[in-house]
């Protein structure tokens, strides 16, 4: 049984799109985890155009932040500018849908050099300040309805015109990097999810490199940003018995993380304080704090079971009281932060795909340059090299042969030929 939530005025069936709805948006921040769609038709052009309009602001926040990345700027200020401008973006579309939900679908955290991820300071907490050289992880989603686009970036700071990065940042991005290009090859219906967790580790291996023990890449659905189907990284032998093996499915959606280490891949929380919940649907709790109450009925109202940073309340200090019990009670989930050991650096990749019928279509990525990073290393694996050296564009009409499809080490990931037929 296919089970499916279409966007309103989706039909139902297993292949093409027809829209007949009161808004056209079916690419609005990553759309569906599954859509059922009628046989024989084509995506409206108003959709497409409207849902690109929702995916170019997201690819111009991370933009924004990336360029913004220099010595001597705080975290705090730039994960501030992230979520406002996420808000302020997403403000601008499906302005008379007045009861639409839309804005941050993972707050902006940015983990340096051997901070794994979830970086995301609040305004009592202690800042960290970019210096030349710093290994910059920026990490956002966006949503339009529930329907969510998740992505992260890395590079390195300030680094000088006409120079390259090198040794073990250069490796580590660049494994980290072809990593994620791997990934939008394999992620197709009728492939595996453990044929992307042995590819990430022969890539990575191939410099040196680790992925982040047990870290999981989640199917997306409407108002759900961890679904049911994962692919698992560089996992222990218990999860690799635990873990539930998959198939990917036609019209299916991911947002595909790739985490790796210079190291040896063990993420530990290093007592860094939580700045980043998201509430458990499947949990219920009688809350005796009055405090606590204010704020779970406030998470409720503002969040629904999208990720929040606690920087979003305007009394820090309550909110900070407040999440205690909600989060003891599991009734908030955390996003600890994680550390790798210090010395090390680790590299993030995430996009979002859709598996359509013509193949994966990648709408969202950050801008990527390869030639800025030099590796004395690269992947030796012959079935690998071929994977990478393989087109990642779907199949199109011929009128789009004039757009070279692109390979993984000279795509650049700042406007792929999906994304661009997303918005054209």
């Amino acid at each position: 049984m296919v089970l499916g939530w279409p966007w309103r005025g989706w039909s139902g069936g297993s292949y093409g799109m027809s829209y007949s709805g009161p808004r056209a948006g079916p690419l609005v921040c990553g759309v569906e985890g599954r859509v059922r769609v009628a046989p024989g038709t084509r995506a409206s052009r108003p959709g497409l155009e409207t849902g690109g309009a929702g995916r170019r602001r997201g690819r111009g926040v991370l933009r924004s932040l990336v360029e913004a990345s220099c010595s001597g700027v705080s975290v705090l200020s730039l994960c501030e500018k992230g979520d406002a401008m996420i808000m302020e973006e997403t403000g601008k579309i499906f302005k008379k849908e007045k009861e639409m939900k839309k804005g941050i679908a993972f707050p902006t955290s940015i983990s340096v050099n051997n901070c794994v991820c979830h970086f995301s300071p609040l305004k009592s907490d202690q800042d960290y300040i970019l210096k030349e050289g710093d290994l910059v992880k920026i990490d956002l989603g966006v949503h339009v309805d529930g329907f969510i686009a998740n992505v992260a970036h890395t590079f390195v700071v300030d680094v000088a015109q006409g120079t390259q990065v090198t040794g073990r940042k250069a490796d580590v991005i660049k494994a980290a990097h072809l990593c994620a290009e791997a990934a939008l090859r394999l992620v197709k219906p009728g492939n595996q999810n453990t044929q992307v967790t042995e590819a990430w580790n022969k890539v990575a291996h191939s410099f040196n490199c680790t992925p982040i023990e047990g870290m999981l890449s989640h199917q997306l659905k409407q108002h759900v940003i961890d679904g049911e189907k994962t692919i698992i990284q560089n996992p222990t032998d218990q999860q690799k018995k635990d873990h539930e093996k998959a198939e990917f499915e036609v019209h299916e959606v991911y947002a595909v993380d790739v985490l790796v280490s210079s190291g040896e891949g063990k993420a530990k929380d290093a007592g860094q304080r939580t700045t980043i919940y998201k509430r458990d649907p499947s949990k219920q709790y009688g809350l005796k704090m009055k405090t606590s109450r204010a704020f779970f009925s406030e998470v409720e109202r503002r969040f629904d079971a999208m990720p929040f940073t606690l920087r979003a309340f305007e009394d820090e200090k309550k909110a900070r009281m407040g999440v205690v019990e909600c989060a003891k009670h599991e009734l908030l989930q955390p996003f600890n932060v994680l550390y790798e050991k210090e010395g090390e650096f680790v590299a993030q990749f995430k996009f979002t795909v859709l598996l359509m019928p013509n193949g994966p279509m990648r709408i969202t990525s950050g801008p990527f340059e390869p030639d800025l990073y030099k590796s004395e290393m690269e992947v030796q694996d012959a079935e690998l090299k071929a994977l990478l050296q393989s087109s990642a564009s779907r199949k199109t009409q011929k009128k789009k042969k004039k757009k070279a499809s692109k390979t993984a080490e000279n795509a650049t990931s700042g406007e792929t030929l999906e994304e661009n037929e997303a918005g054209d």
